[in-house]
């Protein structure tokens, strides 16, 4: 496992399969597909950062590499992906064996390219808020509190905007400084590029241009005309400050039998039109804050009566949600507008109700934007991660813009396309499979926005053939992948990072390792006589897969019960765009047990781990729990911790809270806390992830100080029961 551990550390991926299946029908009859998670900008200090542009193939654009060929006396290298020959630039004529460019070295399979007259200038990032003002005055004055400490985050070089919205979407003039001032927009029809440049006076004073593209600074439009909505943040905090703390409740009265007139699609149209006009092919973030269901306009999930229930997933496949389609549709296009600008939109979603993730994810997702779903703006997970963005950490998310993603790969090798935070650029050519999956037809993607944790699930297609047909194919046992990340660096510089892998094709029948399903896996490489389910065994190798299956039937990404479309749309966003490490806590989380008789220790996810002198510390990434034993919280609330000569009790109720903390602190979004006793309440955050061997319709009973699950569900043993006499069928 721990080579597996130090490739991901050095490159930023995990593949599925690291000895590659020989042939097409190989791979299919392996059903887990030549796939990879890819983190492109994974943190990694031994990457070298080259101040100078890389060198080409003049034949397939590949860059050069640890695994080119190189003859040191012609000054000729032979690229590994098309075989072409290349001849070096008169700058590497002091190359030599001995005398190395970096991206040759054998350990530096990913190195990084700083800006130079290929990658371009540097560009400050900018930064357009969007903020729903139809929520209680206690939401608004949580929601200004956090925006204020933002602001005093930002970079000092960024470029800020402002817009609010209720029934109308304000776009405020921060370039103004004399008095508050902003320009009106009615919320119920989508605003366009050409309405905001004459109803905001771009061209006051001026002639407009008839024809072309008016877009940037470039196109016609005065530098100062573009200051007075997109300002640096050391300029203009002070008119900012001021329209924050003068934020109040949308003023158009709603009656009681009535939701609030909120246009946040009209807003968002609004704010995607701005930054199209002013700053396209830039790093830019829309960062939207909504506070409820959108009501008006263009983007609606529901209608203003309260009688009308927001849309639920029966409602979803029974098809009577009229108003889903329409918003979906609405914010595809937004989508396609903001990919084509370069530009992100982030959500964050504050609210006890609904407010329309799901129709809002199409446009979230495919600009590789941040989703940050709680119930209240006052609310931790909000106000912690809204900090964690902005502030400069071992921790911070390192934000970056305006991406493009580019694969190479050997000639055998397709590619069917990648699922994550990413769009296609339809750049259909030779590597590009027939069989598409996510965004796919193509082998270059926009990622308008990426951090140091976005990854890619990135899916191959085998094109080697067998028998007859491979007669003329390549002969080498090694393949080759590159992965080419341009992105506007956090600090505003563009940069190229390369990653360029080798691996090796399989000479063995890949169906002997996995098969179609879980009964057809265990069936094919387990051990047992036929026919005798209690002689099932599987190998250590195999023998965690069925419990992972298991979780993953009963985690939120297949039941939807007790979750909103939003939630599970959130849910969806974030397992597509994290790491294999994090999405297996998504599937399965962590349990730590902590006892006095011994240290911290793993324990199964199993109701049984429960015991009345333990604490209990459940990972599942979305949400952290610590759970306190019946005698522990007795003791806890007499409150032994504090009274002397109980200073070991006091350290082993601080142990748990200080691992919970470690995972706070390095994980985005940031997880829910949830604190808890045995038999409260909120005990049903651990309750709900452990495997329910002790039920209420169960024979055995619970251990002493154990606890019993009050479910329906099957136990991880009766699960295993079923699939071994399957299996050996």
């Amino acid at each position: 496992m721990s080579e597996f551990l130090d490739l991901e550390a050095q490159d930023g991926i995990r593949m599925t399969w690291n000895v590659i299946p020989g042939t097409k029908q190989d791979a299919t009859n392996c059903v887990v597909p030549v796939s990879a998670i890819f983190t492109p900008l994974k943190p990694n200090p031994a990457i070298p950062v080259l101040p100078y542009a890389p060198l080409r193939c003049r034949m397939c654009r590949s860059i050069l590499n640890p695994f080119s060929i190189v003859d040191f006396v012609s000054k000729i290298w032979v690229c590994p992906f098309c075989f072409q020959r290349n001849h070096f630039p008169q700058h590497y004529s002091s190359i030599s064996e001995n005398n190395l460019p970096a991206e040759l070295f054998p350990q530096y399979t990913t190195v990084e390219y700083a800006s130079t007259a290929e990658t371009g200038p540097v560009a400050p990032p900018v930064f357009l808020f969007v903020v729903d003002t139809c929520m209680i005055e206690e939401e608004i004055g949580y929601l200004k509190s956090a925006l204020a400490q933002a602001i005093e985050l930002l970079p000092d070089q960024s470029l800020v905007g402002f817009i609010t919205f209720g029934t109308y979407v304000q776009v405020h003039e921060l370039g103004f400084g004399l008095l508050p001032k902003s320009y009106v927009f009615k919320g119920t029809k989508e605003v366009t590029k050409e309405q905001i440049l004459d109803q905001m006076s771009f061209f006051a004073g001026k002639t407009k241009p008839t024809t072309g593209v008016i877009a940037g600074a470039r196109d016609g439009l005065s530098t100062r005309s573009i200051a007075r909505f997109l300002l640096p943040a050391s300029e203009c905090e002070f008119v900012l400050n001021s329209v924050i703390e003068e934020l109040q409740k949308d003023p158009w009265p709603v009656p009681a039998d009535k939701r609030s007139s909120r246009c946040t699609g009209v807003a968002l149209s609004v704010a995607a039109c701005l930054l199209g006009v002013c700053v396209p092919g830039s790093g830019a973030r829309i960062m939207a804050f909504v506070g409820g269901p959108s009501t008006e306009g263009p983007g609606s999930i529901v209608s203003k009566s309260l009688s009308e229930p927001i849309r639920s997933h029966k409602d979803l496949d029974k098809g009577s949600a009229p108003l889903y389609n329409k918003a979906v549709k609405f914010y595809e296009d937004i989508s396609k507008q903001l990919v084509n600008q370069g530009h992100v939109l982030d959500l964050f979603a504050c609210a006890l109700d609904q407010v329309g993730v799901a129709e809002m994810k199409v446009a979230v997702e495919r600009t590789g934007g941040i989703v940050v779903l709680a119930e209240s703006f006052g609310h931790s997970v909000f106000k912690d991660s809204l900090r964690r963005i902005f502030q400069s950490s071992d921790n911070d998310l390192d934000l970056s813009f305006n991406g493009i993603f580019e694969i190479n790969c050997s000639k055998d090798v397709k590619i069917q396309g990648i699922i994550g935070p990413c769009t296609s650029l339809e750049k259909k050519g030779p590597l590009s499979s027939d069989t598409v999956i996510g965004q796919g037809n193509t082998s270059a993607w926009k990622m308008c926005g990426l951090d140091r944790k976005t990854s890619l699930c990135l899916i191959f297609d085998i094109a080697k053939k067998d028998g007859p047909e491979s007669i003329g194919q390549s002969v080498s046992n090694q393949l080759y992948f590159q992965f080419l990340t341009y992105y506007q660096h956090h600090e505003g510089q563009m940069r190229l990072r390369a990653t360029t892998l080798s691996r090796k094709w399989a000479d063995f029948d890949p169906i002997r390792w996995l098969d179609r399903a879980l009964i057809s896996l265990c069936s094919k490489f387990g051990d047992y006589h036929k026919e005798t389910p209690s002689s099932f065994s599987l190998s250590p190798r195999l023998s965690i897969f069925p419990q992972f299956m298991f979780n993953l039937r009963r985690s939120q990404f297949v039941q939807v019960f007790n979750n909103s479309p939003d939630e599970t749309a959130y849910f969806a966003m974030m397992l597509n765009r994290e790491s294999v490490a994090n999405a297996v806590v998504m599937i399965q989380p962590s349990l730590i047990s902590y006892s006095f008789q011994s240290g911290p220790e793993p324990v199964l996810l199993d109701v049984t781990a429960i015991a009345a002198d333990r604490i209990l510390l459940l990972d599942s990434y979305f949400t952290v729990v610590i759970f306190h034993g019946i005698t522990i919280a007795q003791w806890r609330k007499a409150g032994y911790q504090d009274q002397e000569g109980h200073e070991a009790f006091a350290q082993f109720l601080q142990a748990p809270q200080e691992e919970a903390d470690a995972i706070i602190k390095e994980r985005f979004p940031v997880p829910r806390l949830v604190v808890c006793d045995q038999y409260g309440s909120q005990a049903r955050f651990l309750l709900a992830k452990l495997n329910p061997s002790v039920s209420y319709n169960s024979d055995n009973p619970p251990p002493p100080g154990g606890d019993v699950i009050f479910t329906d569900d099957v136990s991880f043993q009766v699960f295993m029961d079923h699939l071994q006499r399957l299996a050996v069928q």
